[in-house]
């Protein structure tokens, strides 16, 4: 809305050619000062005024329409499909080989999947359909799928070294043992980082690591959200000394902020849909997935935050888990780095820095034309993402 009534306050300066344009965007803003010249200022102004009601009123008529919507995922406790295989303190680790009718998913080679701390797992589940995780045990594999939960007073504490070094090494030693040895590991986003770090801590437990849309060097697209984060850090101690946690609407406005227009755009779209579509189903779906997302203990907000997106560290080498440097040369196993084109959470940029800090003879890598999400829940997820990645497992 702010960003509509902006363009609104901007048009009388615009008319007298006195805003400046980045360079790429001169020749379109002298074309439509041209074409603008035919018309009286009055009625440009209020064709303005006409569509910024038109999208904002399209805007909220798609939010109520989605809140309106009777699609519920089930509660984690309800769920007596997907057994618990591993529990501490907030955090489950999911069994999907009893998912499949494939017999050999209950048995087969196990696969951790590893999200970020700042979403639900689910994003590997959205719904039957859209789900890696059932995809990787219908051809044969048991996926176990760690779901990191809400922090709990167990967690109140934690910073990355106790959820790299305590939790996830726990958890991959303890998998390594159900499988009856190394396990390949899949990291998405956040959680291709600790993934990495986890395996560099204890590189005897893992066979293989896929790293999807995993970001490395902060820096390596433009400042952009380096300056973001900067621009937040001065508030964050202040923040972290009312609250525990870092709240989920902060971390949600600082992901909106790389993108102002999206929100609008697709609940606009979502609008349009019939409600009773498949497609609606599914936008609800992952929509109810995006406003669930988990906040982050004060010390993990300080580590991801400034250390990562205004320090650098990860890029510069100078990050460390409980002592050790993590370096992606140090790996010792085939790595496949999943890099979407499209992506704007993690530039691509930022991705392929993790893929060439790899070793030349361990890596491979893979360009789907996707988005962030997309790459994992879209139409073309199976054939783009899933299937070259079950391809490149069993290579």
């Amino acid at each position: 809305m702010t960003s509509w009534l902006s363009s609104r306050a901007a048009l009388p300066i615009f008319l007298k050619q006195l805003l400046p344009w980045k360079p790429e965007l001169k020749d379109q803003a002298e074309s439509l000062l041209a074409e603008l010249e035919a018309y009286h200022p009055d009625d440009v102004a209020q064709a303005l005024d006409r569509v910024a009601f038109d999208r904002h009123a399209g805007f909220h008529d798609g939010v109520r329409a989605y809140q309106r919507h009777p699609y519920r995922r089930p509660r984690d406790q309800d769920r007596k499909d997907i057994p618990t295989v591993w529990e501490e303190g907030s955090t489950r680790v999911y069994d999907y080989g009893a998912t499949s009718d494939n017999k050999a998913a209950k048995t087969g080679e196990v696969v951790l999947l590893v999200p970020s701390l700042v979403n639900r797992g689910y994003i590997l589940d959205l719904n039957e359909k859209r789900s890696f995780a059932r995809y990787l045990a219908k051809c044969g594999y048991r996926p176990l799928l760690v779901e990191w939960g809400y922090p709990g007073m167990d967690e109140a504490n934690f910073g990355l070294d106790d959820y790299v070094a305590g939790r996830l090494v726990t958890i991959l030693q303890d998998v390594a043992d159900i499988n009856g040895g190394p396990v390949p590991v899949v990291g998405y986003c956040m959680g291709g980082v600790v993934a990495l770090a986890a395996t560099l801590l204890d590189p005897a437990q893992v066979s293989k690591l896929v790293l999807l849309a995993t970001p490395w060097d902060f820096m390596a697209a433009g400042p952009t959200q380096s300056r973001i984060a900067a621009a937040f850090a001065p508030s964050l101690p202040q923040m972290l000394a009312i609250h525990d946690t870092l709240p989920v609407d902060v971390l949600q406005s600082l992901f909106a902020s790389l993108d102002p227009f999206m929100m609008g755009e697709k609940f606009r779209r979502f609008q349009a849909m019939a409600m009773d579509s498949t497609k609606a189903q599914d936008f609800v779906a992952l929509e109810d997935w995006l406003n669930d997302g988990v906040p982050l203990p004060r010390r993990v907000a300080v580590d991801c935050l400034i250390g990562w997106y205004v320090e650098n560290r990860p890029a510069k080498g100078q990050w460390q888990i409980d002592g050790i440097d993590i370096n992606p040369a140090d790996l010792s196993c085939p790595v496949l780095a999943v890099i979407p084109e499209n992506d704007r959470i993690v530039p691509p940029e930022s991705a392929q820095a993790l893929f060439d800090a790899c070793p030349e003879d361990l890596r491979t890598e893979l360009h789907p034309s996707a988005g962030h999400i997309g790459m994992m829940v879209g139409s073309r997820a199976e054939k783009s993402t899933w299937k070259p990645v079950v391809d490149w497992l069993a290579g």
